[in-house]
């Protein structure tokens, strides 16, 4: 599954695998794809740079790469105490109603908070990545879109290139004009912020959008099949997420979400502004359905939401309250119903990828 792009990467297989789990990053670079960190858990630089350290320990000198979240444009002056002020009690009232209902208890006195907004930061952002440019990552991706204009220079400075995520061939331009180097068409199917076009009509329209730039294919991905055809649509790559969430590797820490995730139908996801108050695809579970529920008082726009669910998310993971229990995920978990080691993912990929070829060469009366 090699193309122009993975051979310029050094890689084996034109496979990009985002993760928030440096196991997992660091065993799809093993299995001869492109490994990327998600960095966005990270409020403390200190942690990035352990498992960046590790991560070094680990790839054995192969390339790997890193995502980070950054708004192009930023608000000066706002903190978070700034953002919190702006929740309405109403929405406060909501949340605590809903875990009540569900009997979730408070999180121990004493206890670490969970995730915040905080990750979501452009400060944040900027310290995570005043560390990552001391190691040598292959890959700098935004998950909002081009990174600002001296990030992306700094990045060229240091040789590493840069990924921008798409939704639309607008954004997709915008992200050439930006001096982005790699491009990746996220349709409607995919795990986490998604747009509203499905893949296979984004990725070609992607494609012819900004050529010669070369485009990976996003969202219901997760077969060497898939894989063939995003290819054929013209990309040089491919990226995905949601298949490594129920690899051995993933540290999920929760035996109730992974059985959920191994269950799941394709039907048994939602895009909704539940999380973070930009649509996100993810599990439906009862969370979801309260906060779309049109008698609700309804999500909060971005980063308002994100910061008003961060301990109530971090209490429903805590005890496992299994009707409320969810995560970002792609239609394509109606096809992850085993634990698979990362390896045994990609000798899948393969062989369907083989499979694809040699049903297209019989077709066109090559085999």
């Amino acid at each position: 599954m090699q193309t122009e792009l993975s051979s310029t990467l050094g890689v084996e297989h034109a496979v990009f695998g985002f993760t928030p789990f440096p196991a997992v990053a660091a065993a799809i670079s093993r299995a001869g794809g492109f490994g990327v960190l998600g960095a966005v858990r990270y409020a403390a630089a200190d942690d990035l740079a352990r498992d960046l350290d590790w991560m070094q320990e680990h790839t054995g000198g192969l390339p790997y790469g890193l995502d980070v979240v950054m708004p192009a444009k930023k608000v000066e002056g706002v903190t978070e105490a700034d953002i919190e002020a702006m929740i309405p009690e109403e929405h406060r009232a909501f949340v605590e109603r809903t875990l009540d209902k569900h009997g979730v208890p408070p999180l121990p006195e004493g206890a670490a908070p969970g995730w915040r907004i905080t990750g979501w930061m452009e400060q944040v952002a900027r310290s995570q990545l005043d560390v990552a440019f001391d190691y040598p990552i292959k890959l700098l991706a935004n998950a909002l879109g081009s990174p600002p204009g001296d990030i992306v220079q700094r990045a060229h400075e240091h040789g590493i290139l840069v990924a921008a995520l798409a939704g639309s061939p607008r954004h997709a331009r915008h992200h050439q004009e930006a001096g982005i180097d790699i491009i990746v068409a996220q349709g409607y199917e995919a795990g986490g912020h998604t747009g509203e076009i499905a893949t296979m009509v984004l990725t070609p329209e992607v494609v012819r959008a900004v050529d010669p730039l070369p485009v990976l294919a996003a969202g219901g991905i997760g077969t060497g099949e898939q894989i063939a055809a995003g290819l054929a649509l013209g990309a040089q790559g491919v990226w995905l997420g949601s298949v490594w969430l129920t690899t051995e590797e993933a540290e999920l820490h929760s035996p109730r979400l992974t059985r959920k995730l191994l269950a799941a139908g394709p039907g048994d996801t939602v895009r909704s502004r539940a999380l973070t108050g930009k649509p996100a695809r993810q599990l439906r579970t009862e969370w979801t359905d309260a906060w779309d529920d049109p008698a609700g008082p309804g999500p909060l726009p971005m980063p308002l939401q994100g910061l008003l669910v961060a301990d109530a998310l971090s209490r429903i993971q805590k005890y496992e309250t299994e009707p409320l229990l969810g995560t970002p995920v792609g239609q394509i978990v109606g096809q992850m119903n085993t634990t698979r080691s990362v390896q045994a993912v990609f000798d899948d990929l393969t062989r369907g990828f083989e499979r694809a070829i040699d049903r297209i060469n019989r077709i066109a009366g090559r085999a």
